[in-house]
């Protein structure tokens, strides 16, 4: 029957359409796209080869010159191709999309690729399962090293790759790129982006979960996106995640591995996105971020938060308690925070990071009680703390760590302890720590467990995704489940320092949605010591610019409020007024503009609403200027009405033409100072 559906589906001409998303095949002939993107394939019984990129908007068209498929695992031909063409409906996290589904078999191995397309998006993602026998019989790339001269023609054949997950064969030899390569482990890491262009020659193995290619000869562009864990974390890894050969440029290491697949269970590989763009840089990064904005819908009442965690005091679990959460909750409100986390300490269970020993974050479900309140912290169970929260309008969140061992064995017990959590407190938001990711099977049951808390919780709960250490899902990989703990700084080491924060965010935001990031703000007060003449030291920025830094992210108050001095609450009336924009700020296209943030540059962030508005957030660090030329996404020439928020002293709005190169001049009385304006062009 599946093949007979296919026949027809081939020889009729059938189209399937959601909205502006479609798949229809004709002929021999695949297409599908939406009102931006099409790409064009042959079918090759189901594993299909690209022909044809198109760019709607532009009307530029990438043509294919190669005969071999998209996806290559082994070296058998394509079989019993089947298509199943699906329109996903929103779940309230995922939006809708439209999928087509594509089975095959390659010898032993059965393959299902399934291509995501989102309205209004240019872009198609393409997920990959594989189940049956894996025999990988191509062989590895060898490093360009080990390659001999070059006289003759036969001296340029090189050697097959291991594993493509999607490839694109363009015409030309003038073809640049850049990679951009993550870094998470960030308790050990503090450079977290690292561009690298080159122009495409000979056979090149490139690093990183993001590819952008540019013909010289022309405008518009394409980008690859791999859906994976940071490169240096990825399972199964080869050389590199991209390969280059003058116009062929393939996505390689799949994260799967020999030992992975069974016959029994679908496995999946990493995910890739083909996306194009137009002329400029802008261009390409709207195209990447509108598809990043439908990993996950950023619903206001859920995603958008200002945390208060009180492990950055490093008190660790030493003073959690029902007393001690009831007087956080009111100093919590009183700074106007919406959600207080308990970290490590509320369980009955000890963990590895506990300052009482004898904990671990093994065999944890040996103690029956370990997710449970400690009835001697808390002889009222978390009732008393969830029911004064209520009355303060803040949300309860925990801390939690899945049992790590055996490959999350255990991932059932750890999502009933969850579920349980949220069925009698109503507890909605945990942060997932301790992870160690090192096999396919951990990632999978990792997935299981979150899949499973919110089929069982009517996707109610969400996490934040610690990134500080270990092997862990870095910046395009789980996004779906919710937001990104960035990093643990303290004034208590003398490594919080409020620009390396800012840089931080800075750098990622053009990349990854600064609005998926928990960033920090810590008590300014604490420590003075450990930064002695410092001039970028904490106490040296008022509390205002320290909460200032995260706004274009989730602010995260890390810290016990209790600790604060009083002076310290009258940031309570900035963080009102934040609340009421930063929805609004967070659904525009977040980007970094002005010079990398040192210290003493002029820096901040753009929030481009739409084509007219948006949101300017501008720093003034310790530069010795009080004008700075601050380089924007704005066009030259354009004429912008500039309207301070956030109680800002001035009264009125100004207008500004803006410079080249986006370039605007604006002023900031003070070293250390901010400003946010909601931006109009005339």
């Amino acid at each position: 029957m599946r093949k007979l559906s296919l026949i027809l589906l081939l020889f009729t001409g059938i189209i399937c359409k959601a909205s502006d998303s479609y798949t229809f095949l004709k002929g021999d002939t695949l297409y599908m796209g939406n009102n931006l993107i099409e790409r064009v394939f042959l079918w090759n019984n189901g594993n299909l080869i690209t022909v044809r990129v198109t760019d709607k908007l532009s009307g530029k068209n990438f043509e294919s010159d190669y005969n071999k498929p998209d996806f290559v695992i082994n070296n058998a031909l394509a079989t019993d191709g089947t298509l199943e063409v699906i329109n996903r409906i929103s779940d309230g996290i995922k939006p809708s999309c439209l999928i087509s589904k594509i089975n095959f078999t390659l010898g032993d191995l059965e393959v299902e690729r399934q291509y995501r397309i989102y309205d209004n998006v240019p872009a198609i993602a393409i997920d990959t399962r594989l189940k049956g026998i894996y025999s990988n019989v191509s062989e590895k790339e060898k490093d360009s090293s080990d390659r001999t001269n070059i006289e003759r023609t036969s001296d340029m054949k090189i050697d097959g790759v291991t594993g493509v997950l999607d490839r694109v064969k363009l015409k030309g030899n003038h073809w640049k790129g850049k990679t951009v390569e993550f870094k998470d482990v960030t308790d050990w890491n503090n450079n977290l982006v690292e561009e690298k262009e080159f122009v495409s020659y000979r056979k090149t193995s490139h690093r990183g979960n993001l590819l952008f290619l540019k013909d010289l000869t022309d405008k518009g562009g394409l980008i690859f996106l791999k859906e994976a864990p940071c490169s240096n974390v990825q399972l199964t890894y080869d050389k590199g995640d991209f390969i280059s050969d003058f116009g062929h440029f393939m996505v390689t290491s799949p994260g799967i591995g020999n030992d992975d697949i069974t016959a029994d269970k679908w496995t999946p590989a990493y995910s890739t996105v083909l996306l194009t763009y137009g002329d400029d840089e802008l261009s390409a990064l709207s195209a990447l971020r509108s598809y990043q904005k439908n990993c996950r819908i950023l619903d206001p009442e859920r995603d958008e938060m200002i945390m208060m965690n009180t492990w950055g005091d490093r008190s660790q679990d030493s003073k959690v308690n029902e007393e001690f959460c009831l007087a956080e909750l009111q100093k919590a409100s009183d700074l106007g925070v919406t959600v207080f986390q308990i970290d490590d300490g509320w369980q009955c269970g000890k963990s590895a990071n506990s300052v009482f020993e004898g904990g671990s974050f093994k065999n944890i479900h040996s103690n029956p009680n370990y997710w449970k309140p400690d009835p001697q912290k808390y002889p009222n169970g978390l009732t008393p703390i969830v029911e004064k929260g209520k009355e303060l309008g803040i949300n309860i969140g925990l801390w939690f760590n899945p049992s790590i061992q055996d490959d999350f064995a255990d991932w059932e017990k750890d999502a009933q302890a969850i579920i349980d959590l949220w069925k009698e407190f109503g507890i909605k938001i945990f942060k997932i720590d301790g992870l160690n990711i090192t096999s396919k099977k951990g990632e999978e049951n990792l997935r299981n467990m979150f899949d499973h808390i919110l089929r069982n919780t009517n996707n109610e709960v969400m996490f934040n995704l610690d990134a500080t250490a270990s092997r862990r899902m870095g910046y395009h990989f789980f996004n779906e489940y919710g937001n990104i703990f960035l990093e643990n700084r303290y004034t208590d080491w003398g490594n919080y320092y409020p620009y390396q924060t800012l840089r931080n965010l800075w750098q990622l935001s053009k990349y990854t949605p600064a609005e998926k990031l928990q960033i920090e703000f810590l008590n300014k007060w604490r420590n003075p010591d450990k930064y002695l003449e410092d001039p970028f030291g904490p106490y040296n920025y008022t509390f205002p610019y320290i909460f200032a830094v995260t706004m274009a992210g989730q602010p995260l108050a890390w810290m016990e409020a209790s600790n604060l001095p009083e002076e310290a609450f009258a940031i309570k009336g900035l963080i009102e007024d934040y609340k009421e924009i930063q929805h609004e700020f967070h659904n525009g296209i977040i980007l970094p503009i002005g010079e990398d943030p040192s210290g003493t540059s002029w820096t901040g962030f753009q929030s481009l609403t739409d084509n007219k508005n948006g949101f300017l957030l501008v720093f003034r660090e310790a530069s010795e200027a009080e004008e700075g030329e601050v380089t924007t996404w704005l066009d030259e020439g354009n004429k912008i009405n500039l309207i301070p928020l956030l109680d800002k002293k001035e009264s009125s709005h100004k207008t500004i033409t803006v410079g080249k190169n986006g370039r605007l001049n604006l002023t900031l009385d003070s070293p250390n100072d901010f400003v946010l304006y909601r931006y109009s062009i005339e």
